[in-house]
């Protein structure tokens, strides 16, 4: 009777490890067959939602369903180094629930319009693909010289007088987050006009000007790193001037014509000159 009872015994726990394959089976779902969600890592403060939006559409190809893969994180990844130029040195990590998307971010600095074309450029002169970004202080540049074919995006437009331009506006982004992080005087600036870049149109005149808001001229003057050819304050000294200046008055609307940093007898206070 005890033996029966041991082959009984045994029996039922073989049927009930069967049992647990099954339901194992049918409840676990392989590791290429889970499905989860995009995560963008540390995305800058300035990157909306439309932006975010845009880079997961490209990074899934409208597949719905992701796969959590290895497989699938190379795709994501050939996706958005092929369809976003907005991010560099892209890396696809895949973890249990989701599969996280890290990289560089290029800012947009400078706003070019060629005939229809509209675009932004990065500080490298990468080209942009152009959507609203009403929460950075993106500056129009006027003047520039016919661009025969623009770059696609994510490709550099190397034109020397857009190169003037975002130089400029580079060095101006750089002592906004140095000096007046909480207000950035970028902001107050419409415009930046190259038309007469390297005195092409007149050589007595500047060859850079920045217009604010309300159209106040800014005289930057010579391209960067060639104001002692012209006999002009030191680049330095133009920063120094015009954070000077902005920090004094709070604005450069003040309804003033014009501010001159090009004069080098111009000895006014700076009060930043550490920077």
């Amino acid at each position: 009777m005890f033996g029966i009872l041991k082959v009984f015994a045994a029996v039922c726990i073989l049927i009930a490890v069967g049992v647990g394959f099954v339901f194992l089976e049918k409840y676990t779902i392989p590791l290429s067959k889970k499905t989860g969600h995009l995560k963008l890592l540390n995305p800058p403060a300035w990157v909306n939602e439309s932006l975010k939006e845009k880079i997961c559409i490209a990074a899934k190809a409208y597949d719905k369903d992701l796969k959590l893969d290895e497989n699938a994180a190379m795709v994501i990844q050939r996706n958005i180094e092929t369809l976003v130029p907005w991010m560099d040195q892209v890396k696809v990590q895949v973890t249990h629930d989701s599969i996280h998307i890290n990289g560089r971010w290029r800012k947009p600095l400078a706003l070019v319009e060629s005939g229809r074309n509209k675009f932004y450029v990065d500080a490298s002169l990468v080209v942009l693909d152009y959507l609203p970004m009403p929460n950075l202080p993106i500056i129009n540049v006027k003047g520039l010289s016919v661009i025969a074919k623009t770059p696609s995006p994510g490709k550099p437009c190397r034109q020397d007088d857009l190169a003037a331009a975002v130089t400029v506006l580079t060095k101006l982004d750089q002592m906004d987050q140095l000096v007046t992080p909480q207000k950035p005087l970028l902001y107050e600036i419409d415009s930046i006009d190259v038309s007469n870049f390297n005195g092409r149109r007149n050589s007595r005149l500047p060859h850079i000007v920045l217009y604010t808001k309300d159209n106040t001229e800014v005289i930057w003057g010579a391209e960067f790193g060639t104001w002692q050819r012209h006999l002009e304050s030191s680049d330095e000294e133009k920063l120094a001037k015009l954070y000077g200046y902005y920090k004094e008055y709070g604005t450069l609307q003040k309804g003033v014509k014009y501010i001159n940093l090009c004069d080098p007898q111009d000895r006014i206070p700076l009060p930043i000159d550490k920077y």
